[in-house]
């Protein structure tokens, strides 16, 4: 760990020892907002403070020790203690820089992923739905929740567009980064002489806009429609005009929903699709110019916008932003997603370590 990320921990720390202080004091239980906020902060750093003392205390051991080193009859008793010492010391310091990273608050939120047929036509709207089950697969391996709420099918099967709805803690700091051109290479069904096609969807992850943070979004800036949901035929068919568009005037957004047989239930569900889709382009206004993370949630939708390959001749799956290649594509797509994510997630801490590392070093 360099001298400047010790200098913050150490502000950290005595700024935690200042709140223990503040907090002890019989004249802020008259103050319950301040008692409240400073009581976040004292929680919030706790952790961080209980790790770096721990940290210190584990570089002075070694100190120590180092001293017995000299010492002919304590030495190979020193090595093995200093081994132990230094194995702990080790893991208190990866486990500071990653209390060290800052939080992104929408990570622990439940998300909206859409998911679009783009180049290949028929191939392209299959590739979708294999695309939809793979994700809902990795929200029962995770334990969460999923549920459809518009789609727009293909006449050869699949969806020319689809958004669910994935409800867990922690969905979207997981699905987050699956935002992109997402490429298939694979021998279609129609294809009668044997030939591979390049077809691509775009995938589009939007955190679910809590109550109290939602866009505002007045009645005045919307245009509602109300149509006749589509369906298989027969008693499926809805007699009603229970399916819903709503346009968002100011952006263009267009929401449809009609999977529920209730106009107020698919009107409440285009509405937190719509929220989702306001605030990511908001959040993709804001941090347009940050390098750390691809912003740019549908990609343009052509072959050459990669994210990642999922070729089925050789078995592989590659994400192109860490130039990672997993010959297990049939399990991915059986929602083992966490063999591209894990790293991912890994690759992008270590961006924002070297990042913060900088930015300490030029403030220190």
């Amino acid at each position: 760990m360099n001298k400047s990320m010790i200098v913050k921990l150490q502000h950290l720390q005595d700024r935690y020892e200042e709140l223990e202080v503040m907090l002890s004091e019989v004249n802020l239980i008259s103050n319950p907002d301040k008692f409240c906020a400073l009581s976040k902060e004292y929680l919030k750093l706790s952790e961080i403070s209980r790790c770096f003392i721990d940290w210190k205390k584990s570089q002075k051991e070694i100190e120590s020790i180092m001293l017995l080193l000299s010492d002919n009859e304590m030495r190979i008793l020193a090595e093995e203690e200093l081994f132990l010492v230094k194995q702990r010391a080790e893991v208190l310091d990866k486990k500071l820089k990653k209390l060290l990273l800052p939080n992104d608050p929408y990570d622990v939120h439940s998300c909206f992923i859409e998911i679009r047929a783009a180049t290949g036509g028929d191939e392209a709207a299959i590739f979708a739905g294999d695309l939809l089950r793979m994700y809902i697969r990795y929200a029962e391996i995770q334990s969460w929740r999923s549920e459809v709420i518009s789609t727009s099918e293909s006449e050869k099967g699949g969806f020319k567009e689809i958004i669910a709805k994935i409800k867990g803690k922690g969905a979207c700091g997981r699905l987050k980064f699956e935002s992109g051109g997402h490429r298939v290479q694979r021998i279609p069904k129609t294809e009668s002489q044997g030939r591979i096609h390049t077809s691509t969807c775009t995938v589009a992850v939007m955190p679910e806009v809590l109550t109290l943070k939602k866009v505002i979004i007045r009645p005045s800036d919307l245009k509602i429609d109300t149509f006749r949901s589509s369906g298989a035929g027969g008693q499926h068919v809805n007699t009603t005009d229970s399916a819903i568009r709503i346009t968002h005037l100011p952006t263009g957004h267009v929401v449809e929903c009609q999977d529920e047989r209730s106009q107020h239930k698919n009107k409440a569900k285009a509405l937190s699709v719509l929220s989702a889709r306001i605030h990511a382009a908001e959040e993709t206004k804001l941090h347009e110019k940050n390098s750390l993370i691809r912003r740019n949630l549908l990609g343009s939708g052509e072959r050459s916008d990669r994210t990642r390959t999922y070729n089925f001749p050789q078995n592989r799956v590659t994400d192109h932003r860490i130039n990672l290649t997993v010959y297990s594509l049939d399990e991915i797509l059986q929602g083992h997603l966490d063999l591209i994510i894990n790293p991912i997630i890994q690759e992008h801490q270590a961006e924002l370590l070297a990042s913060l590392s900088d930015k300490y070093h030029e403030y220190s």
